[in-house]
């Protein structure tokens, strides 16, 4: 029998037709030396939307999906969202209690697209680390995020992950309780900038192996054209809105290959200037948003921190 790797998406409807060209980048690149299980966590899908996205299913790579609805109902009040955030992002946390027949897992945001080998990824060895992960270059290419996560969060820009892409240590997350500690730094405190993003990388600090950039790679601004192994779409930045967006043309590769290409193209043409200056008013808001948490005099570094 060959090892086994399982790889953790999210998703609701609106962005299951994005997840299906990252899953099939991840299988179009992947090593034939592993089986691959696909788990799609959600809370309530359409049926053909799952009969489609299922037809990368095949021996070696199985595509299922789980509901995670109670799970999400029992935290559901206590949940931070705004603008584009959905529940669908706190997902990630169940993932170690949910499935303990697996040690050490993958999750993909399904804003994606995957060029290597994901064993390659898989296979970096955690020790006693919680997490595997990128820093955030979105982070560290903004002056005030980088103030927000120092004097909010008391982490150094350098230290600072981006939890869209994880290798995640799912034993020693069972072994140490981790969703209780989500659920306990939850109710303490409200994280609104980066939500479940900045709960990781207060719970998982010091237990982080950093990985190179290359298997996180953003489509910034000023982008340094470095080859990717895995390009993450992050924020407003998505191919299937905008024309202009760096590494644009691996999205698409794979896009055309998709039981989904069709209502990708009309999402791009729906795309109208209210919604891509809604876009530009939600950056805003959320460069505002960290200054605002960065001089707050009662946010979580400078009231939790020494306890």
């Amino acid at each position: 029998m060959k090892p086994v790797i399982p790889v953790f998406f999210a998703a609701d409807d609106n962005y299951l037709p994005f997840l299906a060209v990252s899953l099939g980048s991840v299988k179009a690149n992947a090593s034939k030396n592993y089986d691959y299980d696909i788990h799609i966590l959600h809370s309530g899908l359409d049926s053909d939307n799952m009969r489609r996205t299922a037809m990368l299913d095949e021996d070696g790579f199985t595509v299922r999906f789980d509901d995670v609805t109670d799970k999400l109902s029992a935290i559901s009040k206590s949940l931070q969202l705004r603008d584009y955030y959905t529940g669908t992002t706190y997902y990630r946390i169940f993932i170690a209690e949910m499935f303990p027949e697996y040690e050490k897992a993958l999750y993909l945001d399904s804003d994606t697209v995957v060029l290597g080998d994901i064993s390659e990824l898989y296979n970096h060895e955690l020790g006693d680390n919680l997490v595997g992960a990128v820093t955030d270059e979105t982070v560290s290419g903004e002056p005030v995020f980088c103030d927000y996560v120092q004097k909010a969060l008391g982490i150094s820009p350098d230290n600072y992950f981006n939890a869209g892409i994880l290798l995640m240590n799912l034993k020693a997350f069972r072994r140490e309780n981790f969703y209780e500690g989500f659920n306990r730094l939850l109710r303490l405190y409200k994280f609104s900038v980066a939500q479940d993003q900045d709960y990781l990388n207060v719970l998982c600090r010091g237990r982080v192996l950093y990985i190179s950039s290359e298997w996180n790679k953003m489509p910034m601004p000023t982008e340094t054209r470095i080859p990717p192994k895995l390009i993450h779409y992050n924020l407003t930045r998505k191919p299937w809105h905008y024309n202009n967006v760096p590494y644009r043309e691996y999205f698409w590769e794979y896009a055309r290959k998709s039981e989904f290409y069709r209502e990708i193209i009309d999402v791009r043409d729906s795309f109208t200037d209210e919604r891509k200056l809604a876009d530009s008013e939600c950056e805003k808001r959320l460069i505002a948003l960290a200054a605002r948490e960065a001089a707050d005099p009662a946010n979580y570094y400078r009231k939790y921190a020494a306890m």
